[in-house]
């Protein structure tokens, strides 16, 4: 599959989507569109566009102030694309932050109870949901056994990386880290402390527990 780098560092919207569609008018074979980009809203828009053109994609925070969004297209994915004659001339718009002052708290890396697997299945699916909703968390908080969804091993990795890569905080809580032996295997987001916990979970508007 043939690479393509897009660089939209320094670009505000709608110049990354603009650069990332024009990419994309003129691949002539099954590609990887890696576009490189230095704010949050840049990375929303970017995300949307791919969903609006049902073409697989990724959001990766590379560090500060840079994020990766690969999008998987294939020349028949852009062709049934380009059927819309009108699409040229739409003008791109630019999405506000999707974050909301609502704060995530996983306090197990399983949903529910029961049967432990079918947990694990449901906490996957419900990672996930939240990187599809409409607006974001601003803060994801694990603690206990949910630190595990944020370490090697877990499957949930890489939506908690899309939801980072579009400005959500992960935080996984230190004490927890070091008690299951994980604190050198955190894959995404950061270390914090029960203080700084409670003061998240006291300033939301809304909490949610699964």
């Amino acid at each position: 599959m043939k690479e393509i780098k897009v660089d939209a560092m320094g670009d505000q919207c709608p110049i990354p989507v603009i650069k990332t569609k024009k990419a994309l008018k003129e691949i002539t074979e099954a590609s990887l569109v890696e576009v490189h980009v230095d704010n949050e809203i840049a990375v929303q828009n970017l995300s949307k566009m791919a969903k609006q053109k049902n073409l697989e994609y990724t959001c990766e925070k590379i560090e500060d102030q840079h994020y990766v969004i690969k999008i998987k297209a294939e020349l028949e994915d852009i062709s049934s694309q380009e059927s819309n004659i009108m699409e040229n001339n739409q003008t791109e718009v630019c999405y506000p932050d999707r974050k909301t002052n609502t704060v995530v708290v996983l306090s197990s890396n399983k949903m529910g109870e029961g049967s432990e697997e079918l947990g694990q299945i449901l906490m996957k699916g419900f990672v996930f949901a939240l990187t599809e909703l409409d607006e974001l968390p601003s803060t994801v908080l694990l603690y206990n056994s949910g630190v595990k969804l944020s370490t090697t091993g877990s499957n949930s990795i890489e939506d908690l990386k899309t939801l980072q890569a579009q400005g959500v905080e992960i935080l996984s809580c230190g004490t927890c880290l070091n008690y299951y032996d994980l604190a050198d295997k955190l894959e995404v987001g950061e270390v914090t402390n029960m203080y700084f916990i409670l003061e998240k979970m006291s300033q939301a508007d809304k909490i949610i527990r699964p």
